[in-house]
């Protein structure tokens, strides 16, 4: 049952903080242009600020109940952004003294997801040539 209810607050911080992404999304870019994804910069930076803000501050003080850091980190940073996991990962690496470790993470992160996304992408364009009628 606690897993059911650790979930729920997982969700409603995820649906918050993807509403908040879309927002910021739009609101930073409408004022940029295309040239560059400022609104995708400012997100990772900024959620990744906001995840090891709370990580450091609900590890230290006991002024919320756990779920609610669930729905503060796991679901509203998850949500907004999953770049802040992976930089605390990284950033936890580090401070723990696993230099190479951190590297690794990072290169192969990088690597691994730039490859997925042509992966996936290849595998769009081929799903859309055969709906299409191709061979």
């Amino acid at each position: 049952m606690r897993l059911v209810v650790n979930v729920g607050y997982v969700a409603a911080g995820a649906a918050i903080g993807g509403a908040v992404r879309y927002l910021v999304t739009v609101f930073v870019q409408s004022r940029a242009g295309p040239g560059f994804p400022w609104a995708t910069m400012l997100i990772n930076v900024s959620g990744s600020l906001l995840l090891g803000f709370l990580t450091a501050y609900l590890a230290e003080t006991a002024v919320v109940r756990p779920e609610l850091g669930l729905l503060l980190t796991s679901g509203l940073c998850g949500g907004y952004t999953t770049f802040s996991t992976f930089t605390y990962e990284t950033f936890a690496l580090m401070r723990d003294g696993e230099y190479a470790r951190a590297g690794a993470y990072v290169v192969a992160s990088v690597v691994v997801s730039l490859v997925a996304v042509f992966g996936g992408f290849a595998a769009a364009r081929g799903a859309v040539h055969l709906q299409r009628g191709g061979m």
